[in-house]
């Protein structure tokens, strides 16, 4: 899912997108109100991650921007670094519709994430497909398959490919891929990611005569290109 993450403080803004990013969805950290403003009328979003103590605009007044660009069910969680019954009520009464008070916590922003997203995209979360051509990827159960055949990958492969298929044409560096596929596991050696890569190509037979070509970007990733029919 696209989710935006406002928090004018940026370190914040990008621990929180780091986490959903490990959860499997597509972040991009905004560190503004003006921003986010700008952002919905140009782009659409799956979810809103917002600090209720913005800098630049009252927040209330970015609640009214965000419905009046994005779609009505948009789902809008609400972060506060402080129990202020007050705060929380402003919040919930300008239309958002959960809160997590800081310091935040891991599991529970991603299980509160994934709770709004299966209520307010019943019929997705049903599915829970993922499809790009002939592949498709089941989220939830870690489940990849090709032309209906099921495919026998890890854990950490399905994450890297599913990454890889969601940035088509995108070159991915070595340091977003570890970040993403591999979070704050720092000690993760250099070759692991190109062994890795290895098995996702072999595997999911990523060769030009298929459709896709998975090559190396020389001193800074890898990108994964759809091939002209």
């Amino acid at each position: 899912m696209r989710i935006a993450v406002l928090d004018a403080e940026r370190g914040q803004c990008e621990l929180v997108c780091q986490v959903l990013k490990s959860a499997g969805h597509s972040c991009s950290a905004l560190v503004s109100g003006t921003e986010l403003i700008a952002q919905t009328r140009r782009n659409s979003f799956d979810l809103l991650v917002m600090h209720w103590q913005t800098t630049d605009a009252d927040p209330e007044q970015v609640m009214r921007a965000v419905r009046e660009h994005l779609p009505a069910n948009l789902p809008v969680l609400f972060i506060t670094s402080r129990s202020c019954e007050d705060d929380i009520i402003a919040g919930l009464e300008s239309g958002a519709n959960d809160y997590i008070i800081k310091p935040i916590r891991r599991g529970e922003l991603v299980a509160r994430v994934q709770a709004m997203l299966r209520r307010a995209y019943p019929a997705q979360s049903a599915v829970e497909q993922i499809q790009f051509g002939n592949y498709v990827f089941e989220a939830r159960t870690g489940r990849l398959t090709i032309n209906g055949a099921p495919i026998d990958v890890t854990h950490k492969e399905f994450d890297l490919a599913l990454l890889l298929f969601r940035n088509l044409g995108r070159p991915l560096s070595r340091a977003y891929i570890l970040e993403s596929v591999w979070a704050r596991d720092v000690d993760v050696p250099s070759r692991t990611m190109d062994t890795h890569v290895s098995r996702v190509r072999s595997k999911l037979k990523l060769r030009p005569e298929n459709g896709f070509k998975l090559a190396p970007v020389y001193s800074y990733g890898y990108r994964l290109e759809q091939m002209a029919s």
